[in-house]
């Protein structure tokens, strides 16, 4: 496997993890997404959703994993008000779109090519994710994805989250 710039970028990002989400610390409001040129189509409107932001990239072996959990929330809590939105960082389109092809899903995918985004919130590792609440501030973040523990963790916050 040829390691690519931004695989080099978070891997030397992981020296730095516990600072990494300094700027988005529980409470902080996560960055507006229409002011980065993400390619794909947001969801019309985040506002009074409860969100799941997720950082992901084709060569991630974690990515693999969490994908179905996430697309079993979508599916149970979506009518309640969830939404989530992952967020790819591959460099070439065509890395995503193969890992799409046979890892579908119901919830929205758009790519930060520019790696404008990623920049912002300084994702240290694959997949990285942050829950909002209905207000789009950071309540919960997450630093990989490390199977039923994980998936545990996101259906409790998010029914937190949704009680509100």
């Amino acid at each position: 496997m040829q390691l690519t710039w931004t695989a080099c970028r978070l891997a030397a990002g992981l020296l730095t993890l516990a600072t990494a989400n300094a700027e988005l610390k529980p409470g902080a409001p996560f960055p507006d997404l229409t002011t980065f040129k993400l390619e794909g189509k947001l969801p019309e409107s985040l506002k009074g959703k409860v969100v799941l932001v997720d950082f992901w990239a084709s060569w991630c072996g974690p990515c693999v994993e969490s994908f179905p959990a996430m697309d079993e929330l979508q599916k149970k809590y979506g009518p309640q008000g969830l939404v989530i939105l992952a967020i790819n960082v591959d460099e070439k389109k065509a890395d995503m779109e193969d890992f799409l092809k046979t890892h579908p899903v119901s919830f929205t995918i758009v790519r930060d090519a520019a790696q404008k985004l990623v920049d912002k919130v300084e994702v240290g590792t694959m997949p990285s994710s942050f829950l909002l609440d209905t207000e789009g501030k950071v309540r919960f973040a997450h630093s990989g994805f490390h199977g039923d523990k994980t998936k545990k963790q996101y259906a409790q916050e998010i029914e937190s989250l949704l009680a509100k």
